[in-house]
């Protein structure tokens, strides 16, 4: 195999993995805050915004993968 088959076959795959990984952190995120939600309904604000946050991170990560895989994909 040469270098340019191997980039073809690992940018999607590697960008599925990403992709999962994501949509599994993003769930686990969103559960754990209604979880606390539920047992702190006062508290629901604070909750939210860190929630929030921690989503754009995961966010972020996924995106910069992206990125990379598109800058990867410029070499083929």
């Amino acid at each position: 195999m040469d270098e340019k088959t191997m980039l073809a076959l690992a940018i999607p795959l590697g960008l599925g993995i990403v992709a999962v990984g994501s949509a599994l952190a993003l769930g686990k995120a969103v559960s754990s805050a209604m979880e606390a939600t539920g047992r702190q309904p006062e508290a629901a604000t604070k909750i939210l915004i860190n929630m929030a946050t921690g989503c754009a991170f995961i966010e972020a990560l996924t995106i910069y993968a992206l990125v990379f895989a598109f800058v990867l994909s410029g070499k083929l």
